[in-house]
């Protein structure tokens, strides 16, 4: 696909929306038919520049678009879509399944920690389950998932991630048994840069470097650094910076009893104001009311 065409391409953070992502957890979890309703059951072409998606369907047919064409595909299988990776599916009526959906941070930290099997996150493909061992397991795994996303307790984290870890090897597994149809694609130069610099994010948000020292690191000015994000992500390179700052201040405002003086200096703040000035500009509320609404 051309860059001139990436351009007509919508960037969402969940399909429809373009807002902040939604939640402090680096997972979302929701049936397909939570959202395809609302769309008629078609989820438009689309792509994601900092998520990535497992979709399981136990049951009924997808019509699935990849970059290389569109196919029909019935239940029971697997569909992973990576990162900018351009996407549409037309469900019927009758599907049953769950999409997972992992924020980038997540997604790498699979990649880096559950080797080799995380890096089929990192492949569009589909993996039918018909007849396959997984099939019991894999729908049990998902099942388990979506109750634990919707019914938080104690050790809610750890056991999210166990099972993912979990779903993740029973997939590689069925993907090296037989090779899955991929939907190869040709990335050009700027998304490289972007994925270079999503990786510079996630290993420096903390110390909040500035937009020209990203820049300097790959390479490239900040003008053109600014020009990929905004066509590529949707969200100018500060946009993006600022989202990951805000989704980890989240996380410690909801799931530590850290101090907001110890957030904002785990952050890169130099003074808690500074900090609380930041927060509530973007989520329109201070770190104090968040947390409370939180509780």
């Amino acid at each position: 696909m051309s860059a001139s065409s990436n351009r007509t391409i919508p960037v969402f953070q969940l399909y429809g929306e373009t807002h902040q992502w939604p939640t402090p957890d680096l997972l979302h979890c929701e049936s397909i038919a939570e959202r395809s309703r609302l769309h008629d059951w078609h989820i438009r072409p689309h792509r994601h520049a900092d998520l990535v998606h497992v979709l399981h369907i136990a049951h009924g047919d997808v019509n699935l678009t990849f970059e290389e064409g569109a196919q029909r595909l019935t239940g029971p299988l697997l569909i992973v879509v990576p990162a900018m990776t351009v996407h549409a599916f037309r469900f019927s009526r009758d599907v049953d399944g769950h999409i997972v959906t992992l924020a980038m941070p997540l997604a790498r930290h699979i990649a880096d920690t559950l080797h080799p099997q995380g890096q089929i996150l990192a492949r569009a493909a589909f993996y039918p389950l018909a007849d396959q061992p997984e099939r019991a397991p894999i729908a049990t795994l998902v099942d388990q998932l979506d109750a634990e996303y919707r019914h938080p307790a104690d050790g809610r984290d750890a056991l999210l991630e166990a099972l993912l870890n979990s779903l993740l090897v029973l997939a590689s597994r069925r993907a090296t048994r037989r090779q899955a149809r991929p939907a190869s694609r040709q990335h050009e130069r700027g998304e490289a840069h972007l994925a270079r610099f999503q990786q510079l994010i996630e290993a420096h948000y903390h110390q909040q470097p500035s937009i020209p020292e990203f820049a300097e690191r790959l390479g490239i000015s900040s003008a053109h650094l600014s020009a990929v994000c905004q066509r590529l992500a949707g969200r100018s390179a500060q946009q993006l910076l600022h989202e990951r700052v805000l989704l980890e201040a989240k996380r410690h405002l909801t799931y530590t009893n850290m101090t907001i003086g110890q957030v904002a200096e785990r952050l890169g703040f130099k003074e808690p104001a500074y900090f609380t000035r930041f927060f509530k500009r973007h989520v329109a509320c201070s770190p104090k009311e968040f947390r409370q609404r939180q509780a």
